[in-house]
C-alpha cells in the first residue's frame, strides 16, 4: 500500500463506487438521433409500392381505367389483362390483386365517353313507301278503263259496299298478319291465307242486295279478289311483284289519251291485271308457307281476333269519309290515296325523330317539348305539299288537309299500338258526317264533313300529344 485511503466526499473512492452503482442500475435510453435512423433505415431497407411502375402501368390503361366507377372494375381490368399475383407483388411491389386495383383507381381521373350514335332502327325505306302509295292508286286506272263498259249508278252501290268492307276487313286482317309475323312469315302466311278469301266472300255477299244484274255482281266479285290478294302482297312486301301484275292496267291507261282500245282491250287489260295479283299472291303465299318454322308459340300467347278489331273499324270509318270527300271532290280521293306513301315514311321518321329526342334529353318535361316539335313538324311535312296538289287538281285545300291530319294522326296512334282511340274518333267523324250527308242535315254535307274532320283532328292531335309525349312509349 501506497497511503491511506481516502474516506472523504468527493474522492477517487466515488468513482469507483458509482461505477459499481451503474452496474445494477437499468440502463438508461439513449436519446433519439437522426444519424441512427438513417444507418437502421440503409442496413434494413423497407419494401413498397414501386410508384413508377405503377405510373406506367396507369398510363397504358388510361383509356379503360376512367370510365370506372369501382376499383373493383379495375380489378376485373387486370384480372382480363392476366397479371398474376406473384408479378403484381414483384413488379408493383403491392401485396394483391385490390391494392393495386386501388391505386390505380386512384391515379387515373374518371372520364365517361358519350355512347357512340347507336343506328336509326326506324329508318324508313324511301323507295319502297313511295312505290306504295303509287299502288294504293294504280287499281283506279281499272275504274278509268272500264268506265265506258258501266253506268255509275247502276254499279257504284254494290261496288261502295264492298269496297268498304273489303277496306275494313283488310285492315284487321294485315293487323293480324303482323302480330303473327313474330312467330314466323309461315304463320303469317297461313293467317292471310285463311283470312283472305273469306274477306272476299264476305265483301261479295255484302255487294249481292245491291247489285241489279250479275254483271254487277261480277264487278264486285272481282274488286272484292283484287283487295284481298293485294293486301296480302302489301302485308309480305312485296310490291314489285304488284307492281308488275298491274302493269296491264299502267299500259292501258297510257294507250287511252292516244286512241281508243276497244271494249275486249278495256274489259280484257283489268281481267288480265287481276289475274295476275292473283298469281302474285299464290306464288307470295306459297314462299311464306314454305320458309322455316318458327317455335310454336303456346296457346296463350296467341294473338287474340279482339285485338284486331279496332283496326278494322278504323279502316271502315276511314272508307266513308274517304268516300264522302270523293263526293264533293273526286280529285281528292286521287291526291290523298298516292299521298299515303309520304305518310307511311313520315310515320318511320316520327318514331326514329321520337327516339333520338329520348337520348338527347333529360327531363320529362324537356322530352314532352321536343316531342311536340316533332309531331308539328311532321304534320307539316304531310300536310304542305298536299296544298299544292289540291291547287293542281282544283280540290278545295282546307277540306282535304282537315281529312289528311286525321287520317295521318290515327295511323300515328295505331302504330303505337293505341287502336281504340283513333278507331273511336274517326267512327264518331264518319257518323256525323255520314248522316248528315244522307239525311240533309244542316250545315251541309260538305260543312259537316270538314267540321267533322276538324273536331276528329284535333283530338286525334291533342290525344297523341298526351299518350306520346311521354318517355314510356319510345323506350
Amino acid at each position: 500500500m501506497s497511503g491511506p485511503i481516502s474516506l472523504e466526499p468527493g474522492g477517487p473512492e466515488r468513482d469507483t463506487l458509482a461505477l459499481r452503482l451503474a452496474e445494477t442500475r437499468p440502463p438508461r435510453r439513449r436519446p433519439h438521433r437522426p444519424s441512427d435512423e438513417t444507418t437502421l433505415t440503409l442496413r434494413l431497407p423497407r419494401r413498397g409500392p414501386d410508384e413508377e411502375a405503377v405510373s406506367e402501368l396507369a398510363a397504358e390503361l388510361a383509356d379503360r381505367i376512367g370510365p370506372a366507377v369501382h376499383p373493383y372494375e379495375v380489378a376485373a381490368l387486370l384480372e382480363a389483362e392476366g397479371l398474376p399475383a406473384a408479378l403484381i407483388k414483384e413488379r408493383y411491389g403491392h401485396p394483391g390483386l385490390f391494392s393495386l386495383a386501388a391505386a390505380l383507381y386512384e391515379r387515373v381521373p374518371r372520364t365517361f365517353p358519350d355512347p357512340s350514335p347507336a343506328a336509326d332502327v326506324w329508318r324508313p325505306d324511301t323507295l319502297r313507301c313511295l312505290l306504295r302509295g303509287v299502288l294504293f292508286a294504280l287499281p283506279g286506272l281499272a275504274f278509268l278503263l272500264t268506265r265506258p263498259l258501266w253506268n255509275a249508278a247502276d254499279h257504284a252501290p254494290a261496288l261502295i259496299v264492298a269496297g268498304l268492307l273489303s277496306w275494313a276487313w283488310g285492315q284487321g286482317l294485315g293487323h293480324r298478319a303482323h302480330l303473327r309475323m313474330t312467330a314466323g312469315r309461315r304463320e303469317a302466311g297461313r293467317t292471310l291465307l285463311t283470312g283472305a278469301p273469306v274477306g272476299a266472300a264476305l265483301a261479295t255477299a255484302a255487294a249481292v242486295p245491291f247489285a241489279g244484274s250479275v254483271p254487277v255482281l261480277l264487278a264486285a266479285a272481282a274488286q272484292s279478289l283484287y283487295l284481298a290478294a293485294a293486301g296480302v302482297l302489301l302485308v309480305l312486301a312485296r310490291e314489285r311483284l304488284l307492281l308488275a301484275a298491274l302493269s296491264p292496267l299502267v299500259a292501258g291507261a297510257l294507250v287511252l289519251p292516244w286512241a281508243e282500245p276497244g271494249e275486249a282491250l278495256r274489259a280484257g287489260l283489268p281481267a288480265l291485271a287481276l289475274l295476275g295479283t292473283l298469281t302474285a299472291t299464290a306464288l307470295a303465299l306459297r314462299t311464306a308457307l314454305a320458309a322455316t318454322t318458327a317455335p310454336a308459340a303456346p296457346t296463350g300467347d296467341l294473338p287474340r281476333l279482339s285485338w284486331s278489331v279496332p283496326y278494322g273499324l278504323f279502316g271502315l270509318a276511314a272508307g266513308v269519309l274517304v268516300l264522302l270527300e270523293g263526293r264533293e271532290e273526286p280529285y281528292a280521293v286521287i291526291v290523298l290515296t298516292v299521298s299515303m306513301g309520304p305518310a307511311e315514311w313520315l310515320l318511320y321518321r316520327y318514331r326514329g325523330l321520337s327516339v333520338a329526342a329520348l337520348r338527347a334529353t333529360a327531363t320529362p318535361a324537356a322530352f314532352l317539348l321536343r316531342s311536340a316539335g316533332i309531331l308539328a313538324l311532321c304534320l307539316l311535312a304531310y300536310l304542305l305539299p298536299l296544298v299544292p296538289a289540291a291547287l293542281l287538281t282544283g280540290v278545295a285545300p282546307a277540306a282535304l288537309l282537315l281529312l289528311a291530319a286525321t287520317l295521318w294522326t290515327a295511323l300515328l296512334l295505331q302504330a303505337f299500338g293505341t287502336a281504340w282511340p283513333s278507331a273511336v274518333v274517326c267512327l264518331t267523324a264518319a257518323a256525323g258526317a255520314g248522316a248528315a250527308a244522307l239525311l240533309g242535315l244542316p250545315p251541309g254535307p260538305a260543312d259537316a264533313l270538314r267540321l267533322a274532320c276538324a273536331g276528329a283532328a284535333l283530338c286525334l292531335t291533342a290525344y297523341a300529344l298526351w299518350q306520346l309525349g311521354r318517355p314510356a312509349p319510345h323506350a
